[in-house]
């Protein structure tokens, strides 16, 4: 999940932060100021795609989507990490733990997490016992218990770790 966001600099709303410093209650919050006083944009990328390009190169794509979504044409793009998205059509520059150093990046950071946690909710209701509403797809013991207990569902990426198929060592090939 990505989201771009343009901030009226004469209506930054107050409070914004990394959106793991806020509790869900101030990212809710801040998520529906942001959708009332700036341009915002958001994309996501599938499992299938994720596995298919790997995970970077998935959210730098879903990032380069999100702003080619806005309703006003990007002058410059702030992107939170160590790489910009290719494919731009304005200049841009990564700044790393962004979301805690630009309100701009902080702004699209809740949208995106209010967004990934309400899909998320939605998720456990389609494929309840995994627990998707309560770990959000993270990795946790629950939901590497629950994979273990229901297999995959189709919203797991097969390039997941514990889900990737195991690849055979050249000495244990059996036409040896």
């Amino acid at each position: 999940m990505a989201a771009a966001v343009v901030l009226d600099p004469k209506r930054i709303p107050e409070g914004l932060n990394d959106s793991k410093k806020l509790s869900a209650v101030q990212r809710e919050a801040l998520y529906y100021l942001i959708l009332e006083q700036a341009t915002v944009s958001i994309a996501s990328s599938s499992p299938r795609r994720i596995d298919l390009i790997d995970i970077r190169k998935a959210s730098l794509d879903a990032m380069r989507r999100a702003v080619a979504g806005l309703q006003i044409e990007a002058r410059h793009v702030l992107a939170d990490g160590r790489d910009v998205p290719m494919g731009l059509t304005c200049s841009g520059e990564a700044v790393v733990k962004g979301d805690g150093r630009s309100v701009s990046i902080a702004a699209a950071s809740i949208i995106a997490k209010v967004m990934r946690d309400r899909m998320m909710v939605r998720a456990g209701l389609v494929y309840p016992g995994y627990g998707f509403e309560v770990h959000a797809g993270y990795g946790t013991d629950r939901h590497r218990s629950a994979i273990v207990t229901h297999g995959p569902c189709p919203l797991h990426r097969m390039s997941f770790r514990p889900l990737k198929p195991a690849t055979v060592d050249q000495d244990d090939r059996l036409d040896r």
